[in-house]
Formats: structure tokens, sequence, C-alpha cells
């Protein structure tokens, strides 16, 4: 007998809009794994006491470099981010000589461009939906004038925006695999965990879409 039967039910016809849980949880350990910490050194010989040690070590080794991992992949996303913002800008400028663009969007656009590179999964997050929000402005200015589409530089610009959205994404994915594999191996009873545990590791929060790209995708295009 299956646990989720999927040919009896209960079925859920209107499906299930589903969200990340943005909320770090830190790495606990009970009494029992605190005990096998240390029963290791009071068991003859003590020999197993060094070789857990040496477990240990390797874990946190294993964690370190792992770290390493998720900072690069996050770099990558900050560096086609960055990039992003500069192809807004540009692009902002051809357009502003066509068009009477919002101002704001080129002040939002030189405030961001200051900060491309944010600390924190969150910050990252929030970034990214801010520098959507602008390049969804200026698309609508683009799509609100066709005759600006002949324009040869901001054709170009555009078509590098897609691409570099493109590349965010690719990116987002690699990311998330590794803060997935991060999450998991933290949680590897006995020796990750209690290392994790004791070195006071907490989960890592994937990328995240923005509300604004998720209301898009229901949209209904034919």
């Amino acid at each position: 007998m299956n646990e989720l039967d999927e040919l009896t039910g209960p079925e859920k016809k209107e499906g299930n809009d589903v969200h990340v849980i943005a909320k770090q949880l830190p790495v606990t350990i009970g009494t029992g794994s605190k005990v096998f910490d240390v029963i290791w050194w009071f068991l003859p010989p003590v020999i197993g006491g060094i070789i857990w040690l040496i477990l240990k070590r390797k874990a946190r080794s294993y964690f370190l470099q792992l770290q390493q991992k998720i900072q690069h992949d996050a770099s990558q996303i900050d560096n086609y981010l960055e990039q992003r913002v500069q192809i807004l800008q540009n692009c902002a400028r051809l357009l502003d000589k066509a068009i009477d663009l919002d101002k704001d969007t080129f002040e939002k656009i030189a405030a961001y461009r200051s900060r491309v590179t944010p600390e924190g999964d969150e910050a990252r997050n929030a970034l990214a939906h801010e520098v959507g929000t602008l390049a969804r402005s200026v698309n609508i200015a683009f799509e609100n004038y066709p005759e600006l589409r002949a324009h040869r530089e901001i054709a170009d610009a555009m078509q590098q925006n897609s691409y570099l959205q493109r590349e965010i994404t690719a990116a987002r994915e690699v990311y998330n695999d590794t803060v997935n594999t991060w999450n998991r191996e933290i949680y590897a009873w006995p020796t990750k965990q209690i290392v994790a545990a004791k070195a006071g590791y907490t989960t890592r929060i994937p990328f995240i879409a923005d509300e604004e790209t998720r209301e898009a995708a229901r949209a209904t295009f034919f």
C-alpha cells in the first residue's frame, strides 16, 4: 500500500501554487548525537577517537569548500546582474533621446548599479527583483514605440538584455543546485550534521522568482 496514492486521491483540481520559504533553519543535534560525538574517546582502543576526529575535520573541510562554491556561483549571478544594469542604463539613454522616458528610471538604474554585489541571499533576491522591474519599464517603453525597433543600437541593447536574462536564469539554476547540496549535506548524520551543528551552520535560501514574474507566468498568452 502506498501512503500517497495517485489513483484514489484526494485530488486538488484547482492546483497548488508553491512558494519558497525564505527562512534559514539552524542545524541542531540531540543528546544522542552529543553522546555519539564523545563516546569514541572512551571506547578501546583510543584510535577510534582519532579516526572520528579525522572524519570530522574532513567534513569541516568539505563544508568550507562548498561555501566557496556557493560564493562562486553567487558571484556569477552578480556579474550578469551588473552587466544587465549597464545594458539597461545604455538602453535608457538611447530611449531618452527619442522619447520622454520617466526620469525616475534613470535614478533607479544609477542607484542599483552602485550596489550590484549585495551581501547575503535575501539581498541578492531583492536586487534581482529591482533590476527585473527596471527591465520591464524599459521594455514597455520600447514596445510602445515600434519605430524605435529600427534603431540599431536600441535593438542591439534589447537583444543583449534578453541574452543576459537567460544567462542569469542559467546561473540561478547552478546556484540553487549548490544551495540544495548544502541544505542536504548539513543534515547528513552523523559526521556532517554534528560538525554543522557545532559550527552554527544554517540552511541557505535558494534564488526566488519575484512576485511580478510569477504573475506574468500566470497570464494568458493565446
